[in-house]
């Protein structure tokens, strides 16, 4: 099998547009949610979120006659900045080599939203048709970097981030591929705010990870892209080298549209066969990039997996969880937590779990809290899971 590195990274969060925004606010232990402004909230479980605050899109730019939808916005600027990082050219990859696998939760929710608003004032728009569509975000990603290989678009809830990635790892490992952009965008819009506030996985508090008050937990925008190379066309072209992904896994809990399955044995199982199908020992993992949603029944089912799967060397592992401070950026989630590990690795810094709850004994490893820290990572897992019981990780290594 091929080996597959990453060799590109973008992101579009609460923080802002770019990378280095996301991690100098992940370690500066910043928080990025606050009250939504871009619509009226009124009426939700909740009215704060992590809405990209500061946002700017040029269709000029992409080479578009149009604004496209919003998230499809976010996927094409860190999908941008991610090849630019990566130095991808037309002239360094076959068209028909390189492909994406993208994933969301709820496409192009804005659009679709603007043409119901359209149509009921007798004013339809074509354009808000096309771009509500789940795959109209590939269709530009494709056209933008002249994808001409596998492309394939996710939707498998909170799990799709990660389990884009895996999907690319496979597509590359196989041969069916030497270049994948993966990864997951979304955009808060009303209509599925309200749907999440009727499933009641909103708190009407704040967003505690891993913490004994916490009552749920509150929602972000946003998207992050890797892009993913095999190995000897990385080295052909002479491309930096962030990480290498080891391997990954999906699964479903077939249990419970929300809830875990008693035992965790979902995530347990997805995060044991992630590291059976990168051949990755349990000891050799230094840090756990978490779902952590703040939930009541997620977090202390992921901190008894990790326990069952790591052993006692669990109890040497640094866990933290994102969500604290950019909010749960629904299928974007699990591409930037992936973003958020690999950096991990580059700089041996570990993002804190921002959170001011109460200590929960039931869960008792060693989660980083409210600041950053230094630590050597060498390979690390990210773990992701969804409404529907879907749960993916990926994980990664250092580059020897």
């Amino acid at each position: 099998m091929e080996r597959v590195v990453v060799t590109g990274l973008g992101a579009v969060t609460p923080f802002g547009a770019g990378v280095h925004r996301l991690w100098l606010g992940l370690t500066e232990n910043r928080r990025a949610i606050d009250q939504i402004t871009r619509f009226d909230p009124t009426g939700l479980r909740s009215r704060r979120g992590g809405q990209v605050w500061e946002w700017e899109f040029s269709p000029d730019e992409f080479g578009l006659p149009c604004a496209p939808d919003t998230a499809t916005q976010f996927a094409l600027a860190a999908a941008s900045e991610a090849v630019a990082e990566a130095k991808l050219s037309p002239e360094s990859m076959a068209p028909h080599r390189a492909g994406a696998v993208l994933a969301t939760n709820f496409g192009g929710a804005v659009s679709w939203e603007q043409f119901v608003e359209g149509w009921l004032a007798g004013r339809p728009s074509a354009e808000a048709f096309e771009e509500f569509a789940f795959d109209t975000a590939l269709d530009h990603l494709c056209n933008r970097f002249d994808l001409q290989g596998p492309c394939s678009l996710l939707s498998i809830a909170c799990a799709s981030g990660t389990a884009a990635i895996g999907c690319g790892l496979d597509m590359i490992r196989y041969g069916r591929a030497d270049v994948m952009l993966c990864g997951g965008h979304d955009a808060l819009a009303p209509s599925l705010l309200g749907g999440l506030s009727v499933l009641r996985t909103m708190t009407t508090d704040d967003i505690l990870p891993f913490s004994a008050n916490r009552s749920g937990t509150l929602f972000g925008e946003g998207a992050g892209i890797l892009v993913l190379e095999a190995l000897h066309h990385a080295q052909a072209r002479g491309a930096r080298i962030h990480c290498e992904v080891m391997g990954s896994w999906q699964d479903n809990n077939a249990y419970h549209l929300t809830a875990p399955d008693p035992g965790g044995n979902g995530m347990i199982r997805v995060l044991s066969e992630a590291l059976r199908d990168g051949k990755v020992a349990p000891t050799d993992v230094d840090y756990i990039n978490a779902h952590g949603t703040g939930t009541e029944y997620h977090d202390p089912e992921e901190t008894q997996a990790i326990k069952q799967v790591l052993g006692r060397h669990a109890y040497q592992v640094p866990v933290s969880s994102i969500k604290g401070a950019i909010g749960h950026l629904m299928g974007a989630a699990g591409a930037v937590e992936a973003v958020a590990t690999v950096k991990a690795i580059q700089t041996d810094i570990l993002p804190p779990t921002i959170n001011d709850g109460v200590a929960d004994p039931e869960m008792d490893l060693d989660f980083v809290v409210n600041a950053s820290r230094s630590h050597p990572v060498h390979c690390a897992a990210s773990i992701s899971a969804g409404v529907g019981g879907s749960n993916a990780c990926v994980v990664f290594r250092e580059f020897v």
